[in-house]
């Protein structure tokens, strides 16, 4: 994999107010985003996984300003140049968003209803300097065409289509502006299996023949698991574990990945699995717990759990780069050399 850095995530925090009273007065914040640092490279698959709630969305608008986080820093490294998000003007902001786009979970309500298939690319080419209408239009038949969707289906409107058909013309957007990164956000989880295996085969013909990097958000671990050179997991805004797809899934320090992992269906009836049941709900992201964020629902939880944060360390793990952000696997590695603490 490419050990050159696309984008870097550095102590990133989204909170919501919490408003109340006749005056709407902010009496408190959900943590959605609560100090997360993260580096993407270019040309890999970097999967985030993680129960509803735990902030993968979020942390993905972040990325691209549709949620304003309070704190923190990204940093985009183009291959042209270099942006810091959010930008000092909007001309970069609109800059960097042309290299970053975005692939909607709700195929449907990502597509404006009123937009024929040209009109809803349309104004982006324009924009990114194709004056002629019939380049335009020559431009989305390709790129239809290139999702497994027929030219001359450009002027039709988004109900006439299905969702799987509505998600590929979700690609096409995504790509006409010729990014560097994608996120796909949940881009399969609204789709029935045999049309989701069509889009993942997609992304990943994308991915090869346009030098693409992705982030892919899913709840699936078994999809994260084929298309993800890499696996952060999150747990209520936090990321608690990450390391290479195969190392992950061979190792699990932290207890939340374990049990993730263990949920996972298996095809063959006569194959024994222990699950692993979570006991209690997800803590409330406005009153987080004390310690570690995961404790009230560990099957391993001790002392130390319920008073201390743990923080994510990087460790070496059979010769590769391990991060994690668990007591428990602490004293499990804690022969092994802690490299660095990502505050």
């Amino acid at each position: 994999m490419n050990q050159n850095p696309l984008l870097e995530i550095k102590n990133l925090k989204t909170y919501f107010p919490i408003k109340a009273g006749v005056f709407k007065t902010t009496v408190g914040h959900i943590r959605a985003v609560d100090d997360i640092s993260l580096t993407i490279y270019k040309g890999e698959t970097l999967g985030i996984v993680g129960e509803s709630g735990c902030g993968k969305t979020t942390l993905c608008k972040s990325i691209v300003m549709l949620n304003n986080p309070v704190s923190g820093e990204i940093q985009y490294y183009s291959n042209s140049e270099s942006f810091r998000i959010p930008c000092i003007n909007k001309s970069d902001m609109d800059k960097a968003r042309r290299k970053i786009q975005y692939i909607f979970q709700d195929p449907q309500s990502s597509l404006n209803p009123v937009f024929t298939v040209f009109g809803s690319m349309n104004d982006v080419l324009r924009l990114r300097g194709v004056k002629k209408k019939k380049e335009r239009r020559k431009i989305v038949g390709d790129l239809l065409e290139a999702v497994n969707m027929r030219r001359d289906q450009l002027d039709d409107y988004p109900h006439e289509f299905s969702g799987g058909q509505r998600q590929r013309i979700g690609i096409a957007r995504a790509l006409c502006v010729n990014p560097e990164l994608v996120i796909c956000d949940e881009a399969v989880s609204a789709l029935d299996v045999s049309i989701q295996a069509q889009v993942l085969q997609l992304l990943k013909k994308f991915k090869e023949e346009r030098n693409l990097t992705y982030i892919f958000v899913t709840h699936n671990l078994a999809v994260v698991e084929y298309v993800s050179d890499r696996i952060a997991v999150m747990y209520l805004g936090k990321v608690v574990e990450l390391a290479d797809t195969d190392d992950l899934f061979k190792n699990m320090f932290h207890p939340y990945t374990k049990a993730l992992c263990s949920a996972i269906p298996v095809a063959d009836i006569n194959a024994k699995k222990n699950k692993i049941v979570l006991t209690g709900d997800v803590p409330n992201p406005a009153n987080p717990p004390s310690g570690c964020p995961f404790h009230p629902r560990c099957l391993n939880c001790f002392e130390k759990c319920k008073t201390d944060v743990p923080k994510l360390r990087k460790y070496k793990v059979n010769g590769k780069d391990y991060f994690v952000a668990c007591h428990l696997a602490h004293n499990q590695l804690k022969e092994k050399e802690i490299q660095e603490d990502l505050k």
